[in-house]
């Protein structure tokens, strides 16, 4: 087994369970704990594993209204408009992107209520010069992760 595949096989394994010790992960990889220890701290080290946090289903928890705000923003102020979004914690994802709006922000929430009071708060500044809001009805894939393909060996 090539090293990049070892790197991707200890990935995919994670991805499976972010809480498989490094004994297991050994087994499982046919390898010594010591080598899954010091590719795991080679990973972390090139921030390419960057933490481990649970799946959290935010809809079993009362947030089960998505929405998606496209927001147009005046060119130079765009890293604070972005800087903006993602202190607000109910903001999932933050994107700058092309294309007719600037950024995309995805939030969730509890109601369209709190919705709602959050976008009119972020629409004052003047520098967002144009909203699209969406809400989601049924997120139909959410949240994945893929496993990352193995060379060939």
């Amino acid at each position: 087994m090539t090293y990049e595949n070892l790197d991707r096989k200890l990935v995919n394994e994670l991805l499976g369970d972010g809480r498989a010790s490094l004994r297991s992960l050994a087994e499982d990889l046919d390898v010594s704990v010591t080598t899954v220890s010091n590719h795991l701290s080679t990973l972390e080290d090139e921030g390419i594993i960057d933490g481990y946090t649970p799946k959290v289903d935010y809809d079993a928890l009362g947030y089960d209204v998505t929405a998606i705000l496209q927001l147009k923003v005046e060119g130079s102020s765009l890293p604070e408009v972005t800087e903006t979004l993602r202190e607000h914690k109910q903001m999932v994802s933050v994107y700058e992107v092309t294309g007719n709006y600037d950024v995309i922000a995805i939030g969730k929430f509890a109601d369209t209520d709190g919705m709602n009071a959050q976008i009119k708060e972020l629409l004052v500044d003047p520098e967002i010069k144009e909203s699209n809001t969406s809400v989601v009805l049924n997120a139909a894939k959410e949240h994945e992760q893929f496993d990352l393909d193995l060379a060939e060996e």
